[in-house]
């Protein structure tokens, strides 16, 4: 409305920061003031922050600084720091990143008009760290700012696992699930808003429910939210190890619209480094797992992630890593190299290991994958698969399969212009490590999947 004072929120950081920024500008919105992500001038701006590893601080950090510029500038009035960083370093971050108004912390995007008018109407610098407590914002105040299409829809924040290497959990706090008649709410919001795809984000969604209904309710999530009109693809991100359970791939399985797409952070596969890592499991009963997935839903792709340089990785659990990935074939798989992170258990470890080491490995690591990659991509030549089709560029669709996760996966290109925004059916006529090609078959029904026998390989049960 014309004469409302101007915000602009800059976001840094994955999938569940883009969401709390949607939230923080829809309250804004709705309370009267103007958003506008990319104005030059602005009474507030709000730099919604990622504190996850070094790099993502070091990033955040010059952002708070350079928005302190454009304040000394007269180009924009009150800085307000939100999310990650500043829950994780609190007053510290008032030294490393200082001359904001205001530094906020996680879990606050339900008070935000609150939080702007109170810095707009104070002089004091103002610090709000307190121990996470989420207040999910009302679901239709969310400001959509992606592609209509496809949107992201958190269902718990906080984590409870006590992995070694991670540093969410001391800033993000524990899990808390977002109750199943809200998500069922924004569900149905972002239908109406034109969401075809959802995509479920949580540090750990095979742990949704648990804590507000006293078991794991992400089966009866999905049975609800497949009844939602308008939504066409249901993908989820992540699943933990050993949550991955036969009720979980059943409904996986049995619901038309609930993609087969499985985002397992493994993070290693030897014994010894996921002990270490305080994670479960070992290689052999991964590949069980992805054996039962592969039996219940043929055409599923698997993705992962590993950190290569863990401290005390020696050349053999290193190995063991390679020889997983050769024989587990699994679609998509990223890697990172081991980020020291200053109140985490491993930062204290013995046996720390040379970046030159813990780059060679990653590149190791890529290489492989690449091959393998390569050769599930072409593999897909001939068959038939539904795409989203998203951009139209050089005479190609580019477009998302059930394979592909927004910004993270492929892409497959569909020979021809054509409308965007809409699920059609192609046959794959080619692949590369990455990508696939197509030609276009135009929208079909899509054949329901079936239910194959599952045979339990090894128990799968909650940690």
């Amino acid at each position: 409305m014309p004469g409302s004072p101007k915000v602009k929120i800059v976001t840094l950081g994955c999938a569940k920061n883009e969401v709390d920024s949607e939230e923080i500008a829809g309250v804004l919105a709705s309370s009267g003031y103007s958003v506008d992500g990319s104005s030059k001038n602005s009474d507030v701006t709000v730099i919604n922050t990622c504190g996850f590893l070094e790099a993502a601080k070091a990033e955040s950090i010059q952002a708070i600084l350079d928005a302190v510029k454009e304040k000394q500038a007269g180009r924009t009035g009150k800085v307000i720091v939100a999310g990650c960083l500043a829950q994780r370093m609190g007053a510290e971050l008032l030294k490393l990143a200082p001359g904001a108004d205001a530094y906020i912390g996680v879990g606050q995007m339900g008070r935000f008009a609150d939080i702007v008018r109170e810095t707009l109407g104070s002089r004091e610098q103002r610090l709000d760290v307190s121990p996470p407590h989420h207040r999910w914002a009302d679901v239709p105040t969310r400001a959509r700012t992606g592609r209509p299409w496809s949107a992201y829809l958190k269902i718990s924040e906080g984590c409870d696992h006590k992995c070694t290497f991670c540093t969410i959990p001391s800033f993000r706090g524990g899990h808390q699930s977002k109750p199943i008649e809200r998500v069922l709410a924004e569900a149905n919001h972002l239908a109406r808003t034109g969401a075809k795809e959802i995509n479920l984000i949580a540090q750990d969604v095979t742990q949704y429910g648990y804590d507000l209904y006293k078991e794991f309710t992400l089966p009866r999530l999905l049975r609800e939210l497949n009844g939602v009109e308008g939504i066409e693809w249901i993908r989820m991100l992540y699943f933990y190890p050993n949550r991955l359970t036969d009720e979980v791939i059943e409904a996986m399985a049995t619901l038309p619209k609930v993609l087969p797409y499985v985002d397992i952070p493994l993070q290693h596969v030897h014994p010894d480094t996921l002990r270490r890592m305080k994670r479960p499991w070992e290689g052999d009963r991964y590949l069980r797992v992805f054996e039962k997935v592969r039996k219940a839903m043929p055409e599923v792709a698997i993705r992962t992630t590993f950190i290569v340089g863990f401290p005390g990785e020696t050349d053999e659990e290193f190995q063991s890593v390679l020889d997983f990935i050769e024989e587990a074939k699994l679609d998509r798989v990223g890697a990172f190299v081991y980020s020291r992170e200053p109140g985490t258990p491993s930062y204290d470890m013995p046996d720390q290991i040379p970046f030159r080491v813990k780059r060679t490995r990653y590149d190791k690591l890529m290489t492989l994958q690449q091959r393998v990659s390569l050769d599930v991509n072409q593999r897909w030549t001939g068959k038939e698969m539904d795409v989203l089709v998203e951009d139209v560029v050089d005479g190609w669709r580019v477009a998302r399969s059930h394979r592909d996760a927004p910004e993270i996966d492929g892409l497959v290109f569909v020979d021809g212009p054509g409308p965007v925004g809409e699920i059609t059916r192609v046959q794959i006529t080619g692949g590369e490590e990455y990508d696939l090609f197509a030609t276009d078959l135009g929208s079909t029904a899509k054949p329901q999947r079936k239910l194959k026998q599952l045979r339990m390989a090894s128990p799968v049960a909650p940690r």
